[in-house]
């Protein structure tokens, strides 16, 4: 039976002070609940004189390092911290219930960390570039091109045929907001605004104000056919037809029947830029415009007009909630003619057609029997006609259009 310990010897079996202060704690709670349950305690009801002499001196001792505290310091002050005569846990330190807290707070914080890494690896993997553009700077020169694009001011008229095309731009995709992003027809303008008539002169007998009328009426054949948003919607084009000359059957007769019952070889397409309302709608409100008018005398008492010009139309899904735009770019040259009616057999007021061509870009290329323009989406999946011909650039004015490629070929953009 080991001997009593009083706390007073000098062996190395002395309970400290604060030990014994905490099992004279922990009993007194045992006893409490020994009372509830039992209807006894276990343990004396009031500490033993030496957990009073314990309890006190530790109180002591707290007062005067607060009071320390407190001198230098000044009151209220945190800087002091715990004893190191204190028992670790025991009236110092957080709580455990915020050392769980903290704890889970950075697991979470790694947990987010490890799967912003994920992502980023599986990005970088998707899309390479974008650490390379990063590295070498050529992003932030993009972004400094794309910036200078959207700032840049309109191109002024054209006045002759370029020699070249536009200028590849970054391949920005087309957005509900910038429906002619990446585009060279950023710079080109809105519109009846990009058709420029050329100052009018008298020519083979034909009188100035006589020319000005022709020039005139092409340019509202222009509007009439092109840019009007009911034609575009699929309606039919009265305006257009009312400046073509009734006499004319190689015309405006074609273009009755094409618009009664369009097919390969009589197609309203061929004057008319119409899309399937049920298919697409036109977006944004603009088109894009660029090309130039010239004209030259004729035979006795007749003046041709050349008008070459390329129209950009934004088109988004018919069905709504589409956020996708696609363009569809048409050129077309059309020759018109202004005959005497003192000279030869013609309605005054109205239009001779001598040629007409036209070719689109980010179409289908069926020319089927609806008479409409069928832009493809880039998530497009449904079936059509698989090009056959070259690849060419829809903005290229460079060549005339007599000389691009008539087979369905492949644009390299839109």
């Amino acid at each position: 039976m080991a001997a009593k310990n009083d706390g007073d010897g000098g062996d190395g079996s002395r309970v400290s002070d604060e030990e014994w202060a905490r099992f004279v704690q922990q009993a007194g709670q045992a006893g409490q609940a020994g009372q509830a349950g039992q209807g006894k305690a276990d343990v004396p009801k009031e500490p033993s004189a030496r957990a009073r002499m314990v309890t006190e001196r530790l109180r002591r001792e707290d007062e005067q390092r607060a009071a320390a505290a407190r001198g230098r310091w000044g009151r209220g002050s945190r800087g002091s911290g715990p004893r190191r005569d204190q028992p670790e846990g025991w009236r110092t330190g957080p709580a455990w219930q915020e050392m769980e807290g903290r704890g889970k707070g950075k697991r979470r914080l790694k947990a987010a960390l490890g799967i912003a890494l994920v992502a980023g690896l599986a990005l970088i993997v998707v899309r390479p570039e974008l650490l390379i553009d990063k590295l070498t700077g050529e992003g932030e020169r993009a972004g400094d091109r794309r910036s200078a694009a959207r700032s840049a001011p309109p191109l002024p008229a054209e006045t002759a045929r370029p020699t070249a095309p536009p200028a590849v731009l970054d391949p920005d995709q087309p957005t509900l907001k910038e429906p002619f992003r990446g585009s060279p027809a950023l710079q080109w303008a809105d519109g009846a605004a990009g058709i420029e008539l050329p100052a009018a002169t008298a020519v083979n007998g034909v009188s100035q104000e006589d020319v000005a009328a022709v020039l005139g009426r092409t340019r509202d054949l222009l509007v009439a056919s092109n840019l009007d948003p009911a034609v575009l919607g699929g309606g039919r084009p009265d305006a257009a037809l009312a400046l073509l000359d009734p006499l004319q059957d190689d015309a405006r007769g074609l273009m009755e029947r094409a618009l009664a019952k369009p097919s390969k070889d009589d197609n309203p397409l061929f004057l008319f830029s119409r899309f399937d309302p049920a298919e697409v709608r036109f977006h944004g409100g603009v088109v894009k415009t660029r090309g130039r008018m010239t004209f030259e005398g004729g035979r006795e008492g007749e003046v041709l007009v050349h008008a070459d010009y390329t129209f950009v139309y934004p088109v988004v899904r018919a069905k709504g909630g589409s956020d996708e735009v696609a363009r569809t770019v048409v050129r077309r040259s059309v020759t018109t003619a202004y005959l005497d009616p003192k000279r030869w057999e013609a309605t005054k007021g109205t239009l001779h057609v001598g040629a007409w061509l036209e070719t689109a870009g980010n179409d289908d290329c069926s020319r089927d029997g609806t008479g409409y323009l069928h832009p493809r989406f880039a998530s497009d999946q449904r079936p059509g006609p698989s090009p056959s011909g070259p690849v060419t650039d829809p903005y290229d004015r460079s060549r005339d259009v007599a000389d691009l490629p008539q087979d369905c070929g492949t644009v390299s953009r839109s």
